[in-house]
């Protein structure tokens, strides 16, 4: 299948998709600033993690489904064309992202990864609270669960 747009036109779209500020990573931000959890945003630190809580030794980064292919999730689905490039893209970005997490650990730091499935609008709050009762806690490492767009359906009919 050929690209419905032209080379220029693609190499714009691509272009504007943001690895900063990104709208899952502003959303999770505005929620844990209104309950009082306060950050640092982008620190220098090994991975560049999205947000850095020094009060609490941990980091939080902020994962979309699709770029980082979060395992299990419907939203990271896999481009049809071009398939060798983009797996090639995929598991750059999730060795990446492996050696990162592994080094802030390394470096003392605890980890937590937040999927953009998290973060809808059903399941903020319970991520936001979750997110901050492991930052209260001890646990090095914490990461959201896949959310299937299926299980909302039930558990709003619940």
């Amino acid at each position: 299948m050929t690209d419905i747009v032209d080379k220029a036109t693609r190499s714009r779209m691509m272009a504007n998709i943001r690895g900063k500020n990104t709208k899952p990573e502003v959303v999770l931000r505005r929620c844990l600033h209104a309950n009082g959890i306060r950050f640092r945003l982008h620190a220098k630190l090994p991975g560049t993690p999205d947000l850095a809580f020094r009060r609490f030794g941990a980091v939080c980064f902020v994962h979309g489904c699709f770029w980082h292919q979060h395992p299990g999730c419907t939203d990271a689905t896999k481009p049809a064309t071009r398939t060798e490039f983009w797996q090639a893209k995929f598991s750059a970005n999730i060795e990446r992202d492996r050696l990162a997490k592994q080094r802030l650990l390394d470096a003392g730091w605890r980890v937590a990864i937040v999927w953009e499935c998290a973060l809808i609008r059903d399941r903020l709050a319970d991520t936001v609270a979750s997110l901050g009762e492991w930052l209260h806690g001890n646990q090095l490492e914490y990461e959201t669960a896949v959310i299937h767009p299926a299980k909302l359906h039930r558990d709003k009919a619940s």
